[in-house]
């Protein structure tokens, strides 16, 4: 059996657990009563859980169970039966041989999505550009599309910045308007000092990319609501915030769970319809605060009677918990409670994203704050 272990997980047993019980019920009947015939089913199961190595096995035990069994019980069927019988077996073997192959391409395509992915989300090392942050993000891979969710954090001259971002639609065209957003971001973000100029960049940059977009063929054009958030060096306690038409973001911390003000700006790509990009606000930020960016899968997650998930009410309930402002625990308790609510069933791909500065120490306390200067990768 160390073949079958290896390739099903013990998927295995479950046709074997068929064979068990076509032999229980032929030996528990009347001679009148003859199941023996029910062995095809054997290899027909076999075919839809294992592999063809596990599935020629099962089909040779069919075949030389039933003549066996039929002389056992002395409940014979006759030659059609058993030729079923051989016929399912046969069947069965290149059945999970085809199967075998739609599975691997599967894992290929999930593979290519998953490399894709990487490409714009790449990970973030822990103290990055001097803050704590935690991100993650939850594949829905409806029909195998790679959705538009991007993020990132940044470590630059000015001190940290962070992005997280939805591109309206999916498959290729939404990630290549991601990568090139997420592209525009590292480098405006860190060679420019004001953040309404780095808004302007990506506003250009996803202007270009519909352009280059409409030349090769697509017809509809992207845009993208956006968070950007720069924790200035000079101004600890302090935080620019530039939202293009994003669900504003969540701060949990000591005194409880608020909001930042409303996103009212128009999306990445669409200020011109609006009369400009959104404007830059400085807000003030408190010790232990951490700052919590979601996409729309988050806030627009649904259970089977179609009931949103509240974000707003998971967030107070962890609160009053020990260490809920910890960016890592607060992505993967956001994360767990919105897989809970879908059933494990996500509509839609999922990005968070969780930044809180560190506590700055006073004067004379020892330690420097490190990370704050460091080049883009």
């Amino acid at each position: 059996m160390p073949i079958l272990i290896r390739y099903g997980h013990r998927s295995w047993l479950v046709p074997l657990a068929v064979f068990a019980l076509v032999v229980g019920v032929d030996a528990g009947t009347p001679v009148s009563f003859a199941s023996v015939s029910w062995l095809v089913m054997v290899p027909v199961v076999a075919a839809g859980l294992c592999g063809p190595a596990a599935t020629t096995l099962f089909a040779l035990l069919a075949v030389a169970a039933y003549p066996a069994l039929d002389s056992i019980w002395g409940k014979s069927q006759g030659t059609e039966d058993f030729l079923l019988v051989i016929a399912g077996a046969v069947l069965s073997v290149p059945i999970s041989g085809f199967r075998a192959q739609a599975a691997a391409y599967v894992r290929h395509l999930q593979g290519v999505a998953e490399t894709t992915r990487q490409v714009v989300l790449r990970p973030v090392p822990p103290g990055w550009g001097g803050v704590d942050s935690a991100a993650r993000y939850l594949a829905a891979d409806v029909e195998a599309r790679v959705g538009g969710d991007f993020y990132d954090v940044l470590a630059t001259p000015f001190g940290a910045r962070v992005i997280l971002g939805d591109v309206q639609g999916k498959g290729l065209p939404a990630v290549s308007a991601a990568a090139a957003l997420v592209g525009c971001f590292r480098e405006a973000a860190f060679h420019e000092a004001d953040l309404a100029t780095v808004a302007a960049w990506l506003e250009e940059r996803l202007h270009r990319q519909n352009v280059l977009v409409e030349r090769l063929g697509e017809r509809e054009e992207r845009f993208a609501t956006a968070v950007v958030v720069w924790f200035p060096a000079d101004a600890p306690g302090e935080v620019e915030v530039v939202n293009f038409g994003h669900d504003s973001p969540h701060v949990l911390g000591p005194a409880g769970v608020r909001q930042l003000p409303p996103g009212d700006g128009a999306p990445i790509g669409l200020a011109q319809l609006a009369g400009g990009l959104p404007e830059v606000r400085r807000l003030r930020l408190g010790p232990d605060e951490t700052v919590l960016i979601v996409s729309d899968g988050v806030t627009e997650a649904r259970d089977r009677a179609g009931a949103f998930f509240s974000l707003r009410d998971h967030l107070e309930r962890l609160a009053g918990t020990p260490g809920a402002a910890d960016p890592g625990r607060l992505v993967d308790e956001v994360a767990a409670a919105v897989v809970r609510h879908t059933g494990g069933r996500l509509a839609d791909d999922t990005a968070l994203l969780a930044v809180r500065a560190p506590r700055v120490e006073p004067p004379g306390a020892g330690g420097g704050q490190t990370g704050g200067t460091g080049r883009s990768r």
